[in-house]
């Protein structure tokens, strides 16, 4: 039988072109060098806080059963008496000069939690207790302006009561019935300001206001839980109102892109589970030298973003304003005109967060978390927005990421598919050519393809495990009649693991 000469070069030539690609392949899947991670420089600010109060936990959530086999009749009088004696020691507060481990924080922190599980039992007092809450948070931020915020004292008692606060609120409205759930906004004090404003949500924002959120997807979590101090919310942004026509802007820095510009309608129509207001205390000095700074900080912030490109900065180096990541949208804004936000310091000092978050490219873990942002006392709170079926949501995916973090922090490392690394290489090839002609790819700028790969990873556990909860989650309803405080949650995060 013959063989025609023209197919067995052909057969040849399809041979060489397999051999070389699974060359390619091959040299494509040669994995490139862990990312070096600094280590710890031990201060009295980096260490973790932990609660370390389980037990508290437990206590308060048995309490609450007890309460709610009980009337609300038979609760009042003592709910009444708690809320006397917490408006009592907050005029105490207010009318003194107080150091951060003054006993009075330390007093007015049990009687708010020792309230929530009788609160949660009577959903009539809801108003009570949010009133009292804001009061607290109020007068504890007028307190810390006198406080040094690199004080590691200084920084638990401001933590302890407002993430406290927050915390234990939270628990409240998530057992309450759907009919009797407070408000999603909660106000806070209306600091005056000469800016130009707008209604967001039916609240007046002014240009220079910092909108402090959180965002609906893993990393958001990640996010606002890898910190010393962990908390709530993952992304800063800085507010311009355009004062002949009202019209919101809103510049933020986003993985994908880099600084963009929104409106407000874009802003909140990406998904968000809570949303702070800030606003610069319009008796700073600087303000009082200039009532307009906020207004010069965001206008000059967005001329800057409509003028340039600006990529995202993953290594998260706040002193370097060639790149921004979201918090430095707002501070280097401000620190061009003598305010230099973040008076306290984010710390990162945990060795498996700092190995985690070096695969995604963070260089930096003395930074400028969002979460921090709020215990700055240059700044007040405006207002928030948060809802019982957001609030679920973040507490789940709080709890998720704590447990995961845990496995981080016993050596556990962040892992990918290898077998993946050729095809997201040359994703990432491709990606770079489209950046350099202005459009954004499937991965971003400044990501590596090994970076990539793991926060897939990442992301892809995190929603196995959050989907395994909320079964866990929804027959713990089932079976005990309320919703799973937070502990709760993260007993069954672990057990997912």
């Amino acid at each position: 039988m013959m063989i025609n000469f023209k197919q067995t070069v052909t057969f040849r030539n399809l041979i060489r072109i397999f051999l070389a690609l699974i060359i390619v392949y091959v040299l494509l899947l040669i994995p490139s060098p862990s990312p070096r991670v600094q280590q710890v420089r031990e201060t009295s600010m980096t260490k973790p806080f932990i609660w370390n109060q389980d037990q508290r936990w437990d206590l308060l959530e048995k309490n609450f059963i007890r309460a709610r086999r009980s009337e609300c009749d038979s609760l009042n009088l003592v709910i009444n008496n708690g809320l006397a004696s917490m408006e009592k020691l907050l005029a105490t507060i207010d009318a003194s000069s107080l150091q951060p481990a003054a006993r009075e924080f330390f007093a007015i922190e049990e009687q708010f939690f020792s309230l929530a599980p009788l609160m949660g039992a009577c959903p009539e007092r809801i108003s009570d207790y949010t009133g009292i809450a804001s009061g607290m948070r109020d007068a504890v931020k007028r307190q810390s302006i006198r406080w040094n915020m690199n004080d590691r004292s200084a920084r638990e008692t401001l933590y302890r009561l407002l993430y406290g606060e927050r915390s234990a609120l939270e628990e409240v409205i998530l057992q309450l019935p759907r009919k009797k759930q407070p408000s999603s906004l909660l106000k806070g004090p209306d600091e005056p300001s000469v800016t130009p404003s707008a209604f967001l949500l039916n609240v007046p924002v002014h240009s220079g206001d910092i909108l402090v959120s959180r965002g609906g997807a893993p990393t958001s979590a990640l996010i606002a839980r890898g910190n010393d101090f962990p908390g709530n919310f993952s992304h800063v942004a800085l507010v311009y109102v355009d004062s002949l026509t009202g019209k919101i802007s809103v510049i933020e820095s986003h993985i994908e892109r880099g600084v963009a510009i929104a409106t407000a309608e874009d802003y909140l129509r990406d998904k968000k589970l809570r949303v702070m207001v800030l606003r610069l205390r319009h008796d700073l000095p600087a303000l009082k030298r200039d009532p307009w700074l906020p207004e010069k900080a965001a206008s000059q912030m967005l001329e800057r973003a409509l003028s340039a490109h600006i990529p995202y900065d993953f290594s998260m180096d706040y002193t370097d304003p060639s790149g921004l990541f979201c918090s430095e949208v707002a501070s280097s804004a401000y620190r061009n005109l003598g305010v230099n936000l973040w008076m306290g310091m984010s710390h990162i000092s945990s060795p498996g967060l700092r190995s985690w978050l070096a695969a995604f490219g963070v260089t930096h873990f003395e930074t400028q978390e969002p979460s921090d942002l709020e215990y700055d006392p240059q700044l007040s709170v405006v207002a928030e927005w948060r809802d019982a079926e957001t609030l679920r949501k973040d507490h789940m995916d709080n709890a998720v990421t704590d447990a995961m973090l845990e496995r981080a922090e016993q050596g556990e490392p962040l892992r990918y598919d290898w077998y993946m690394l050729p095809v997201a290489r040359i994703l990432k090839a491709y990606c770079a050519v489209i950046n350099l002609l202005g459009f954004e790819g499937p991965i971003p700028e400044g990501m590596s393809a090994v970076s990539s790969l793991k926060h897939e990873y990442y992301a892809a556990k995190h929603k196995k495990m959050t989907g395994m909860i909320l079964k866990d989650a929804e027959k713990f309803r089932r079976d005990r009649g309320y919703e799973p405080p937070y502990w709760e949650l993260l007993r069954m995060a672990r057990k997912a693991y």
